[in-house]
């Protein structure tokens, strides 16, 4: 049922690919709470995804944009301000990859070229979209702009590689970014660090079932949805969370503020 919180508003969706992407569910419900967006993703990604049948349920233009170039970018703003008729009022920044952890290789062993690379799509893509919007004045005033992140930013999680680098840059972003667009034009941005969540990306880190299943034992209400981040976005593309910026936000069902659960101990009793 609609509450039609973002009616009236435009935006961009970064990183949609199927029906298991977060971006594709925030596109989903910010479609039927009301907003236009342009939906885009690197041109490779968009060979391997369904995203024609999302613009298409959603009424939704595609442009193709590989984040991490700026003459891309330049084309994707001015093609969704021509497409939407001016300014935009959110952008979801939902892009993450690393060759080192689909090809396996250990923290302590990384290709640093592959390395350059995850931090420049994951990470650096962030700073490019902003800055690239900000020049062109293309956010309006109190205008909302999020990026997903993972609580490997923070916290060890051996398996995740060299991803917690740019989660951890990608944060850092959002706080120093949110702070320079927050003076200049009122746009407040922030992270979400969403719950271990089955998605085409989370399901190349390896040992990634068992530790959807730990996380939910460690979680007092269980691991978040997609479709339940998907609702917490558009609450923060929406105007009440005008004054929530520059912060990262978790939401992970409170797994990042538990030590260790009844569940959880019970597993090391005596069998």
């Amino acid at each position: 049922m609609s509450n039609n919180l973002l009616k009236g508003k435009k935006g961009i969706i970064f990183g949609a690919l199927n029906d298991q992407s977060i971006a594709w569910k925030v596109a989903e419900l910010a479609h039927a709470e009301g907003a236009e967006f342009v939906l885009t993703n690197a041109p490779v990604a968009m060979r391997m995804g369904a995203i024609n049948e999302l613009a298409e349920k959603t009424g939704s233009k595609i442009i193709p944009a590989d984040a991490t170039s700026n003459e891309d970018l330049e084309k994707l703003i001015d093609g969704s301000m021509e497409i939407l008729g001016g300014k935009v009022d959110f952008i979801l920044h939902s892009i993450g990859m690393s060759p080192n952890v689909r090809k396996g290789k250990h923290y302590t062993g990384l290709n640093h070229k592959w390395y350059n690379q995850t931090l420049d799509v994951s990470a650096i893509s962030f700073h490019k979209v902003l800055q690239t919007a900000m020049e062109k004045d293309a956010i309006n005033d109190w205008g909302s702009v999020l990026a997903l992140t993972y609580i490997a930013a923070q916290r060890i999680f051996p398996d995740y590689g060299d991803m917690a680098d740019a989660k951890s840059l990608l944060e850092s972003i959002s706080r120093s970014f949110g702070y320079h667009y927050g003076i200049k034009r009122k746009v407040r941005i922030n992270t979400i660090s969403q719950s271990p969540t089955v998605t085409t990306a989370g399901s190349g880190v390896k040992g990634f079932n068992e530790f959807i299943n730990y996380a939910e034992q460690m979680s007092p209400l269980g691991n978040a949805s997609a479709e339940a981040c998907a609702a917490y976005c558009v609450s923060l593309f929406s105007d009440f969370t005008r004054y929530v910026t520059m912060q990262n936000l978790f939401h992970d069902g409170g797994f990042s503020a538990t030590g260790v659960t009844q569940q959880v101990i019970e597993k090391f009793g005596d069998n």
